[in-house]
Formats: structure tokens, sequence, C-alpha cells
């Protein structure tokens, strides 16, 4: 392990160069191991091997691979399916947020092959990009301008939904790559079917302030959210309104991430302070709660139930008991 990732328990931490604003591992297989994360004018993307996943390493060790210039500070990331580190020439490929209002799109052979391409439209602040998770040919985005963007590899807009109200997240499911959910700051979050471009069902947190959803990718029919201080659950099978909540930030949660690898395992982030929690639906207790100087994104591994974030010139990650 190097000598500056220092485990606690079952966290880790390892450096950086600068403020994390987001971190994203990548969900697919091909690629597990890469974790990216931006601050206020680079992505640095890396590879993470845990013990659980190679008996070589003792405990945890990060390699940093390369960076990436980003002209602006970095808003969010998402991943491409097409990334793959077992097949040459190997291919990194994810499109960022940036505080410019503008989409950027990377490429790299991870040699001397790099590629970045601009998608403007949006008019005001982008708070989510995601990547659609079976072909990797398009790419959503929500932003403050109230609308919901869907483009293609090449730049286009193919699709613009109009909000109610400023769009916080996007998420697609691979079990169910035709719909898009988007989640509105006003508490709505809606089901779009991307063949007919409606909408075909929604959510309702109530007349409150939503700050993030995510759509479980272990199951399709639970959705979770932040919202005012609290987490929410959904099973849109149901009911439109929530079937559970609890209390997770006493001012304000910010945001809402399931893990990938167990139903019932998500975690938050929220104030006072920077707080981020792990909460597991079958017992209602906090596995993890920890409080950092600065805080910037949350993310889980694609195989294991590790949960990271980004601090102020460090990443630190946390193992939770599936």
């Amino acid at each position: 392990m190097n000598e500056n990732m220092k485990p606690k328990g079952t966290s880790f931490t390892f450096p950086c160069k600068d403020v994390v604003t987001c971190v994203e591992f990548c969900p697919y297989e091909a690629a597990s191991q890469l974790i990216a994360f931006g601050g206020q004018l680079r992505i640095n993307v890396g590879a993470c091997r845990f013990q659980e996943e190679d008996k070589t390493v003792a405990g945890f060790d990060y390699k940093h691979l390369r960076d990436f210039h980003h002209d602006t500070q970095v808003v969010a990331i998402s991943w491409s399916p097409e990334t793959s580190l077992e097949v040459l020439p190997r291919c990194i490929r994810f499109c960022t947020a940036g505080a410019d209002y503008k989409i950027r799109l990377f490429s790299s052979d991870m040699k001397e092959q790099d590629v970045m391409e601009l998608f403007e439209g949006h008019s005001d602040h982008i708070n989510d990009v995601a990547f659609e998770p079976t072909e990797g040919q398009l790419i959503a985005s929500v932003s403050d301008d109230h609308t919901c963007r869907v483009w293609d590899m090449e730049g286009s807009q193919k699709i613009c939904f109009a909000l109610k109200a400023a769009g916080m997240s996007a998420r697609w499911n691979s079990q169910d790559p035709m719909k898009l959910m988007v989640a509105e700051k006003r508490g709505t979050i809606r089901f779009y079917d991307l063949v007919n471009q409606q909408p075909i069902m929604s959510l309702d947190a109530g007349h409150v302030m939503l700050k993030s959803a995510d759509w479980c990718p272990c199951d399709p029919t639970r959705v979770g959210a932040a919202v005012e201080g609290e987490w929410m659950i959904w099973d849109i099978t149901r009911s439109s309104r929530s079937e559970d909540h609890q209390q997770a930030h006493t001012e304000g949660a910010r945001q809402f991430r399931w893990s990938r690898v167990n139903e019932n395992l998500f975690a938050t982030t929220g104030r006072p302070g920077n707080q981020v929690k792990i909460f597991h639906m079958g017992h209602h207790q906090v596995p993890v709660s920890s409080d950092l100087q600065v805080l910037g994104g949350l993310t889980w591994h694609a195989f294991l139930p590790v949960c990271a974030v980004g601090s102020n010139r460090k990443i630190h990650l946390w193992i939770a008991e599936a």
C-alpha cells in the first residue's frame, strides 16, 4: 500500500492535486477499477485496486494514470460503457458538465490520442450528465435552464424535454434503457419514454427542495432522492408517493446515490458541515457517518460496497457492510 493511503478501520484516503468537485467510479466490468475526479481546471483518471478483488493488494492501492485539461470547473462526470482496459487499443471515454454551461466528451487511448468534443446548447448551470449505459451512443443532461437534453456522440441535440423547474439529476437504468429518469428541483421525478419522447409517469416528493435523485441499478423499481433534510425512497410499481423516508442531515441533504451491489444500501451527503452518511434499508442504522472539511461528489464502486467522495486534495473511500 502506498504510504500516503491511510486506512481508518474500513476506510482509505489517497491524495490528489486539487480540491475535488466531483468523483465517479467507472460502473462497467471492463474498466471497473477506474475512477475519475475533477476540480477547477482538470480531470484526473486513476485505477483503484482493493484486497477484496486482488489478494496481492494490502488493503487498497491507487495508481494515477492520466490528467485531462478542463477549461472550467468540473461539475459532473459520467463514464461511457465503451470504456475498456481489457481490449487493445484501450479506450477511455467519459463526458463532463462544466461550470461554463457546456458538455465535454473526452476519448483517449491512454497513449498519444486524446480527443475532446464540446457540446453547446444549455443557457444556465448544468447539474448532471449521464451516458446511456448499454450502447453509449446518447448523453442526457439537465440544467437550471429548465430543460433536459439528449445528445448524440457528434454533439447534436436529439431531444429536448421542457421541465417545470431546474433539472437536478438525470438517470438511465441498464435494465430499461429506453426510459430516462429526470428529477426536478421542486420535488417531481419524471420518467420519459425515449421512443415517443413523452413523459410516462411521475413521482411526487411534495412541494419541497429536491437536490438529487438516483435510480437503483440493482432494482429498477426503486428510486431514491435527497429532499430537504431527508432521504426518500419510492417503489415505482406501487405509488407516486414515497414508501419510506428518514431525516439524514438536519440542515439539508445534497446528494443521494444507490450502491451498485446491494439494493438496500445507499449514501447521502449534506449539512451541517460536509457530512457523508451510508444507510442500510434493512435496519435503518447508519453504518458510516463522517464529517469532512470540503465535499465534492459521491460515487459507488461497480462490484464492491465501496463509497467514495472528494475532499480538499483527497479522495475518501469507505467499505460498507453489504
